[in-house]
Order: C-alpha cells, then structure tokens, then sequence
C-alpha cells in the first residue's frame, strides 16, 4: 500500500468540510449552542449531567463511592448526554459548561448553585465537600493533587487521540498511531513503575487519583471503548493490570460504570439514574 500523498498545510486554516470519521456530524471548530434544549432536575442535591465514557465514569464511580461510604447526601440524578447525537451542543448544557464536554455537575445545596464542568473539578469539589477520597495533610493532598491533574492533562488526548486514530478516522495513518502509541506506552510506564510497590497510586489509601486514572489507563487492560490491549502489549505492564482489576471488583465502581449508559454489555445499564433502586 502507498504512502498517502504528503499534506502541505495552508497558510490560513478553513474549515470548508467535515472532516470524516466518526462524529463528524457533530464536530465543529466554534462553541455555543446549536439548539434550545433545558437541563432536566430531579429532586436530589446533585444534578449530574454526563454519559458513561471514560470522563464520565469518574463521576458516577466517585458518587457511588461516596454513597458506598455512608454518605447520604451524596444521593444525586444522572441525566443522559448523548455525545454522538449532540445533547452537548442544548443550551442548557452549555450554559454549565461552555466547553461542551461531559461531564457536568450542579450543586444545589447550598444558598447558590454550585456549576461545575471539567471531571478533575467535579472530584475535587466532592471529596473537599464530604471529605472523603482525599488526604488531609498537605503532603499527601498535594501528591493525591498532582496525580489527578496528571490524568486530567494527558488521558483524553493520550489514548483518546490514539483510540481515534486507531479507531474513528476514515483513514488509518502510521505517523499518528506510531506518536500516540508511544505517548500512551510511556504514560502505562509512569503507572507501572509507581505501583509496582504500592496497591493504590498513593499507597494502601484509595482516592480520587485512582477514581480519575481508572477509566481511561485501566480500561485499556478491561477492554473498554477502544480495543487497544493486544496492540499496546498490555502485558507488559502487571502492576497497572493488577491495579485496575482490583478496581474493577469494587461494588461502587460496578455500579458507577452502569450508569448513561445504553445496550447491553454489561448487563444491567441504565440511561438514566435517580434511586439507588435504579442499579438494584
């Protein structure tokens, strides 16, 4: 097979065409909103507004675990946003987050609502809010800080952009794959060296550094969204396949990993969550 013809890039870049591959239909180069679309509200405090993707799940795992820990009032509604049909683009969502990713969070517990968007900030506000997931002393909330900011500065773009790459674009390219292997192979890297000695990444403590680095580094060993165990040898790196299995098998986690989400595997999803009862 040939290489592809070189691309000289313009001087002036337009967007004069989508771009192919999957969610082309809703990729755009400017914010704001497409359509008029509200944000529901169900009676808990938190209003969480989301799909289970790898961001996604960080969230409701978090919640969970909260509600796992005997915290009541982190009781929450989770409303379904469609990415792949552009629920991001309602006005209602991007009035919470001008950005329009998921997830997003309200907060209507105190005097004022509380808007949040971007996950890192989400898991932060809730283990400041319940005090739980998070050390206490300053050495530790550092290190638990510098970890999760880790994962919020690299995982999207790093096996995100592989599994677009490698996945979603019309057309498979070397370069970009080679690139993006590399970077997340480094990243699996970093992970295995620092748990080769320890069961969570700070320690014995489970916190909101493994809650955020879950979902996207140990779903590439569960297999999650992009098939890219096999191709990135996964088996090289045990202590993070250790790791995100011991995860995997957390009550709280097989509950938050249900949640916005649709079809059939695993069993039990829910689009929607407003009770525990919901996932019982």
């Amino acid at each position: 097979m040939s290489e592809p013809e070189s691309y000289v890039p313009p001087k002036v870049w337009v967007w004069d065409k989508p771009n192919g591959g999957a969610f082309a239909n809703i990729n755009r180069p400017t914010a704001g909103a497409t359509h008029d679309r509200p944000l529901p509200r169900g009676e808990h405090a938190l209003q969480v507004y989301s799909m289970g993707t790898g961001n996604g799940r960080k969230v409701t795992i978090m919640l969970e675990e909260l509600l796992a820990a005997g915290i009541t009032a982190a009781e929450y509604d989770a409303w379904m946003i469609d990415i792949s049909a552009g629920d991001q683009f309602g006005s209602g969502f991007v009035d919470l987050n001008p950005n329009s990713k998921i997830a997003g969070m309200i907060d209507y517990s105190g005097p004022h609502p509380i808007k949040l968007f971007e996950t890192g900030a989400i898991l932060l506000h809730l283990a400041e809010k319940f005090g739980q997931f998070m050390p206490a002393d300053p050495v530790g909330r550092g290190e638990c800080l510098s970890w999760l900011f880790w994962q919020t500065g690299s995982a999207p773009f790093l096996p995100g952009g592989l599994g677009h790459f490698y996945k979603f674009a019309p057309v498979k390219l070397e370069y970009p794959i080679n690139r993006y292997a590399m970077e997340v192979k480094r990243q699996l890297d970093v992970l295995d060296r620092r748990l080769a000695e320890r069961a969570f990444i700070l320690g014995e403590d489970y916190t909101i550094a493994d809650i955020a680095i879950f979902p996207w580094y140990g779903g590439i060993f569960l297999d999650w969204g992009y098939g890219l165990a096999e191709f990135l040898g996964s088996h090289e790196y045990p202590h993070v396949e250790r790791w995100a299995r011991r995860i995997e098998q957390r009550p709280a986690v097989q509950r938050g990993i249900r949640v916005n989400r649709t079809g059939d595997t695993p069993p039990g999803l829910i689009r929607e969550r407003h009770a525990a009862s919901d996932l019982d």
